[in-house]
């Protein structure tokens, strides 16, 4: 594989624009993942809805989107990363523009789908906009500006929605996106060169069906698990589609070698195997501690949803600023050493939350533990994103961007599914015992959620309040279980790093183990 040096080097004024515009679009597509969260009872009320659909709308966009994002990256790399951008950003405001003004459900479901697939198209491409266009002085700083949009663009989409929901209408919810879009296409337009990959092989066609369906198998068992059951037929044939496409494409890949998708002996390397489950482990414990949060801060603090936001921006913020410090102290005392250093801060973070936490203790028994959390957060993702990016070549940075994307993505829904399966046995277990003298239905009710424990205990007359009280108590025991555990997979992770963490993060050269793959052909 050869790769051909641009004709003119972007300038600095250049590389600022190429930074915000990519940027702008990854935080479209960021917010648009949390940001309908705080919108579910309107649309649910609006749509007359069941719960069912309002998570499907919700859902859908996710789903959509960590389907594609490996194919579409790879055809990205082909077709040109400019046009790739360009287009995913039109379907993308276009299908927002469509979901805010849905008149039904259906539609809703159906923008939400075409929204998903403009992201698949955009959300790769940004990262590799970057890694095959920035310098290597400079891409470390510009993918530490990356993965912090990445990382603290979901809260920060978060506090911005339930704050429009406040002031105005849900429906001003795609107002942001739609607003993000039209100012990254006109920067895209003006200041992103184009670059794509020359190949002598044609596409992988059975590669990328074959990594969509067991994508869309896996990330659908663990959206719909906590909600069928993870015994429902539904979710083991998920489960089994999922894991039996997962093996049919790292064998397919295996076999097809210079002409796979995605080479995945590449994942014998510790640069692509270490940073791949440093971004697994990571986002799987901020997402899933950051969904069990937003409970704590309104059903256990009586929060708003507008407060209970704003209380997960310090974290959010100390995530970003880590990010931007990474790409420095790497070059000061290496990836794995940065690496290390955030896990090490992360699993920190988690046991001060599990130490701390308390009703009585509100918000300043687990601020220390999000501040320390955010700041190892950030840390690491940095270092992981650009040894995943170094692991592959330059012609193949919409493949190694979409893997990086899509290893956060499955990350985040695991986090989800794990940790809050986790709270709910032990909010279970530790409300059982709070129980006795209530009538059968409030008990069972109780017994669902602290959300139903709340609601139902006005009508369990003098037994109120010590109900409500249980159900705090009961939710917090159950998320100190849950932080343990979470706090043992970030220490097991924590060794794995610092013994195997990745070397060297500096990008595979075109002419380096695989000369006859494609070659890149700057503004072609």
């Amino acid at each position: 594989m050869r790769t051909h040096p641009p004709h003119q080097a972007p300038d600095a004024r250049q590389l600022r624009a190429i930074l915000v515009a990519v940027s702008l679009a990854l935080m479209a597509v960021i917010a648009s993942v949390s940001g309908l969260n705080v919108a579910q009872t309107h649309m649910a009320v609006e749509f007359g809805a069941s719960q069912t659909t309002v998570l499907w709308i919700i859902n859908i966009y996710t789903l959509a989107l960590s389907a594609l994002l490996l194919p579409l990256g790879a055809i990205g790399d082909r077709l040109g990363r400019k046009p790739m951008l360009i287009s995913g950003l039109v379907v993308f405001g276009a299908a927002s523009a469509v979901a805010g003004l849905a008149g039904s459900a259906t539609v809703m479901i159906a923008a939400r789908v075409a929204a998903g697939i403009g992201a698949a198209m955009i959300m790769p491409i940004t990262l590799a906009v970057i890694t095959s266009t920035f310098p290597e002085e400079e891409r470390g700083k510009a993918i530490g500006v990356w993965t912090a949009v990445a990382g603290g663009g979901g809260v920060l989409g978060m506090f911005l929605s339930a704050l429009l929901v406040d002031v105005a209408d849900w429906r001003g919810l795609f107002v942001l996106p739609v607003i993000l879009v039209v100012a990254a296409l006109v920067m895209t337009l003006t200041s992103v060169p184009d670059s794509r990959e020359r190949s002598a092989h044609p596409f992988d066609t059975v590669g990328a069906l074959v990594s969509t369906l067991a994508v869309t198998g896996l990330v659908f068992v663990l959206q719909e698990g906590p909600e069928r059951g993870w015994t429902d037929p539904v979710t083991l044939i998920s489960l089994a589609v999922g894991v039996i496409a997962a093996l049919a494409f790292v064998a397919w890949e295996s076999r097809r070698r210079d002409a796979a998708l995605l080479d995945v002996r590449l994942f014998r390397e510790r640069g692509l195997a270490g940073g791949s489950l440093t971004l697994l482990v990571v986002f799987g414990v901020q997402a899933g501690v950051a969904v069990v949060l937003f409970p704590f801060f309104q059903a256990v603090l009586g929060w708003s949803g507008l407060l209970s936001t704003a209380a997960m921006m310090p974290m959010a913020v100390m995530m970003m600023a880590a990010s931007g410090l990474a790409p420095r102290m790497a070059a000061k005392i290496g990836a794995r050493s940065t690496m290390t250093v955030g896990v090490a801060l992360g699993t920190l973070g988690l046991a001060l939350m599990a130490l701390f936490v308390s009703v009585e203790g509100g918000y300043p028994s687990v601020l220390a533990g999000m501040l320390a959390m955010g700041i190892g957060m950030g840390l690491s993702m940095t270092p992981a994103t650009e040894a995943i990016t170094g692991s592959l070549p330059r012609a193949e940075q919409g493949v190694a961007s979409a893997l990086n994307d899509a290893t956060r993505e499955l990350g985040t829904a695991l986090g989800v599914a794990a940790l809050g399966a986790l709270l709910a046995t032990g909010y279970r277990a530790a409300i059982d015992t709070q129980l006795d003298g209530l009538p059968g239905d409030a008990a069972d009710t109780a017994r669902e959620g602290i959300a139903h424990a709340i609601e139902v205990a006005p009508r369990t007359g003098g037994h109120a309040q010590d109900l409500i009280h249980a159900a705090q108590q009961a939710f917090v025991d159950g998320w100190q279980q849950s932080l343990w555990i979470g706090t043992a997979v970030m220490g097991v992770l924590l060794v794995h790093v610092a013994v195997r963490g990745p070397k060297d993060t500096a990008p595979v050269e075109a002419d380096g183990e695989t000369p006859q793959r494609a070659g890149v052909v700057p503004g072609a």
